[in-house]
């Protein structure tokens, strides 16, 4: 009898020791804040990295599948903008266009990690254990290309500029949401048991040219294009210092993107260690 109760004992020890090493949901998950910068790369800027930089934020979910992958889901909001009189090109510097957009995305993917990481500490393992990563995702964006026009903010898809919406151009008008394909690398380094700090740099490929309201390569006849939409779409159509109509507006062989980098703190929701580990 003694014998039963010591083996009794012994077994309810074991299952509670195997229980505080099995993942759960919560302990296998993460939410995270990042604070960083947006910029993008098109029509109206080419060819300089980082120009026009502005703050831009984002959530982030991640579930932890093993030490070498995770799934991630996330929420990103910020502007972007471009002004052809910041550019030392003299043809741009005529054509004399810019605008701004807000950016509102969501996406979701995986990371692959460099390294094995896996929350909490073992006996001699170092305080902070860290990885590099790759970071692939598929999403969605919300747009709205607008410019300055006698003081004020005015929306540019609704006029189109270059004729969409018209017998002038065969293109309908393009939508405000729009796929892109984020991709990216970062690092991630463990602070305690429950708190990870994070480097981001993310590149969003997109899958239209009208992030910035331009496409076409040539100018449309401004005089007829009021008469369809109207004085303010044929003012913006066209707002090159010479005015003529045979300049350079757009290249229509290439799609715009924006680029996000940022830092992120990221909190374990849950305790427990996995025991599902690739090294």
């Amino acid at each position: 009898m003694r014998n039963k109760i010591v083996l009794f004992c012994f077994l309810i020890f074991a299952l509670r020791q195997i229980n505080a090493q099995q993942a759960t949901f919560f302990s296998q998950s993460e939410l995270g804040f990042s604070l960083g910068q947006m910029y993008y790369i098109g029509d109206l800027n080419p060819y300089s990295p980082f120009n026009n930089s502005q703050w831009a934020y984002s959530f982030m979910y991640r579930y932890n599948l093993h030490s070498r992958m995770a799934l991630r889901a996330s929420y990103l909001q910020g502007s972007v903008s471009a002004d052809d009189k910041n550019s030392s090109n003299s043809i741009l510097l005529n054509r004399n266009l810019n605008f701004h957009s807000e950016i509102k995305e969501l996406a979701a993917g995986i990371e692959f990690y460099f390294a094995p990481f896996y929350f909490g500490r073992k006996n001699g393992q170092k305080q902070i254990q860290g990885t590099a990563y790759f970071l692939a995702q598929l999403g969605g964006f919300y747009m709205n290309p607008k410019t300055v026009f006698n003081g004020e903010d005015v929306e540019l898809r609704p006029l189109g500029t270059e004729g969409q919406g018209t017998v002038l151009n065969k293109k309908g008008t393009y939508s405000n949401f729009q796929l892109c394909t984020p991709i990216g690398i970062g690092a991630k380094a463990q602070v305690g048991k429950r708190i990870t700090i994070n480097l981001d740099l993310g590149i969003r490929k997109t899958f239209t040219d009208y992030l910035d309201d331009v496409h076409s390569a040539t100018y449309i006849d401004p005089a007829v294009l009021g008469q369809y939409s109207g004085e303010i779409a044929a003012a913006l159509s066209n707002q090159s210092i010479d005015g003529s109509r045979k300049g350079y507006r757009g290249n229509p062989t290439t799609k715009d993107w924006y680029v996000f980098t940022g830092g992120m703190v990221s909190i374990r929701l849950g305790s427990g260690r996995k025991c599902f580990q690739l090294r």
